[in-house]
């Protein structure tokens, strides 16, 4: 399970670059529930996603040249600077310096050692998102990888994340659990998959990660999807002991879990 603490190595923010802000706002307004905040006084396109009135996640215009648009998944770290020198001398790479976001709190963003992104948050006022695991919010993390032990030993590295193994249903092969640093395994909060780049499409064969939502009904979400412009690449199929799921794309081709966990859970 995830919360909202502002613990090291647990996800605390995610945001989405993309081309078109007001039609992505649309689509997961439709899709999650979320109602749209611009902060259009930060000089920039962009603002706030709210669910039930708490912040639940970012939306910003996508800017970079050559760049997809995907969700970024930000982790909690006390030092960001001290974060940045682990990443590298991990292999990894800066894509983005640690900078201040006034007295919010501190960032970076990183590429791990195969490609795939990530960023980090060190809390100033601001802690980070007001609502996870709960439906229209964060609920898991997931990084797809053609490497899940150099990930592993990568992001161990970085974070101290301890991973522990499971076998998918109908030898679909290994899922890697994550369990931040100094927490117990109820606090699991995401996984690592091996994937052949082949597989990979939507980065030429670059690991990436993405968020997995909470929903009430799961095929009532991509009912959803579909009817606003979104595709779905898997599902919706049930996964025993983890509630029934589908991976799907927004129109801009950003990519997302959403998932009616299972009661036991």
């Amino acid at each position: 399970m995830m919360t909202t603490d502002p613990t090291p190595g647990v996800p605390c923010w995610l945001d989405l670059g993309a081309p078109d802000v007001p039609a992505a706002a649309a689509f997961y307004g439709a899709v999650l529930g979320w109602r749209y905040e611009p902060m259009e006084e930060q000089g920039a396109e962009g603002g706030m996603f709210q669910k039930d009135g708490k912040t639940v996640a970012g939306l910003g215009k996508l800017t970079e040249e050559g760049a997809r648009s995907a969700w970024m998944i930000y982790y909690t770290v006390t030092d960001a600077d001290a974060t940045t020198r682990a990443v590298e001398s991990a292999g990894g790479t800066v894509r983005l310096a640690s900078r201040d976001l006034g007295d919010w709190g501190r960032m970076a963003q990183y590429s791990d050692p195969l490609g795939g992104q990530f960023a980090v948050w060190q809390p100033g006022k601001n802690a980070g998102f007001e609502l996870v695991d709960e439906p229209g919010s964060l609920c898991w993390t997931e990084l797809y990888t053609t490497d899940a032990p150099a990930a592993k030993e990568f992001y161990g590295g970085v974070f101290g994340w301890r991973f522990s193994s499971m076998e998918l249903a109908g030898g679909g092969g290994e899922y890697s659990l994550i369990t931040p640093e100094g927490l117990p395994e109820e606090r699991m909060q995401g996984g690592v998959m091996q994937l052949r780049a082949q597989d990979l499409v939507l980065t030429d064969g670059r690991p990436y990660w993405h968020p997995v939502f909470a929903v009430a009904d799961c095929d009532a979400a991509v009912a959803a999807v579909t009817e606003n412009g979104g595709s779905v690449q898997m599902g919706p199929q049930d996964a025993p002991g983890v509630g029934r799921l589908a991976v799907c794309l927004d129109p801009s081709n950003a990519d997302f879990v959403v998932l009616t966990p299972t009661t036991d859970r």
